[in-house]
């Protein structure tokens, strides 16, 4: 059975153009990377952490034009995060090993047109959304597929051997991710972008009176929320720490509030809990003012 795996990538790669292995080989070596990028960042999968699952999902769904496709997911942070990074190993080895190419190549398109909707739709220009160029990369190669499928050996079998092939790449998927998860602890998170983003302009501190608050983008994308006070300026993540929905202030009650499950927070006291279902407090984001400016520290 092994001997059958390899012969037939081993015989797809070997009848295929130059220029078919090149957008074969990108793409599955692409998607196997943003798998262990993931898999090997231990805080994708931990709520807190600036590259957490659930706080990504949170800016997603206050900044895509489809926002409110993500307001449900947020509360099932962890599992849709372990379905995507299993789901990108899969479709990269899949890509590799010719293991069910159309279906992979049309994940890889929809995973790319679903990353566009939610973190790069508004990317101005729009050649800068590398998701976009993902989907249409994904796109030709399906079509590429579609008109060389009549080629011997380039068509899934959908009997024994088939299903067997498909099982295999689903369990070497899943290998890679906990293999991700043992080098966690050695291997830094690539997702740099609050430190990159330091200094970061938020809004001119005339604008922001005394006793008023102003939501913002913090530096990895998620919604946070900035006060001000006589004493200054305090910000903290507007990321709930039960299960990521997004928190909004409240001036009737004085404190920051989750819609979904009813926490509550009391921003003048370090964001600790008032009342709800968690017991942790929203995490504080470092912000100073600079000139005329609200930045993010």
């Amino acid at each position: 059975m092994i001997q059958n795996y390899v012969r037939t990538a081993t015989t797809s790669w070997r009848n295929q153009s130059p220029a078919f292995r090149v957008i074969r080989l990108w793409l599955g070596i692409t998607w196997i990377y943003a798998g262990w990028d993931k898999a090997s960042d231990p805080g994708f999968l931990t709520s807190g952490s600036p590259s957490y699952i659930g706080t990504q999902l949170s800016g997603y769904s206050t900044q895509s034009p489809v926002g409110f496709a993500f307001n449900k997911l947020i509360e099932h942070a962890v599992l849709v995060g372990g379905f995507v990074m299993v789901s990108e190993f899969a479709i990269g080895l899949a890509t590799l090993l010719w293991v069910a190419p159309r279906l992979a190549a049309f994940g890889g398109f929809s995973m790319s047109i679903g990353l566009w909707l939610a973190s790069s739709f508004h990317a101005s220009p729009y050649f800068l959304a590398s998701d976009s160029a993902y989907a249409v990369l994904w796109l030709s190669y399906l079509l590429l597929i579609v008109g060389t499928g009549k080629r011997k050996g380039f068509e899934m079998s959908l009997e024994r051997r088939g299903v067997l092939r498909v099982g295999i790449t689903g369990v070497l998927a899943v290998a890679f991710a906990g293999a991700g998860k043992i080098f966690a602890g050695a291997t830094p998170s690539t997702n740099s972008s609050a430190a990159s983003s330091a200094g970061t302009k938020i809004v001119k501190l005339a604008s922001l009176k005394v006793g008023s608050t102003f939501n913002f983008a913090a530096a990895n994308g998620a919604p946070a929320v900035l006060f001000r006070t006589k004493t200054g300026v305090f910000a903290y993540s507007a990321i709930c720490t039960h299960q990521g929905c997004t928190v909004a202030y409240s001036n009737a009650s004085k404190t920051l509030q989750c819609p979904c499950h009813g926490a509550e927070y009391d921003p003048f006291k370090s964001a600790r809990v008032i009342n709800g279902p968690t017991q942790t407090p929203l995490a504080k984001i470092k912000v100073s003012v600079k000139g005329a400016w609200v930045v993010q520290a």
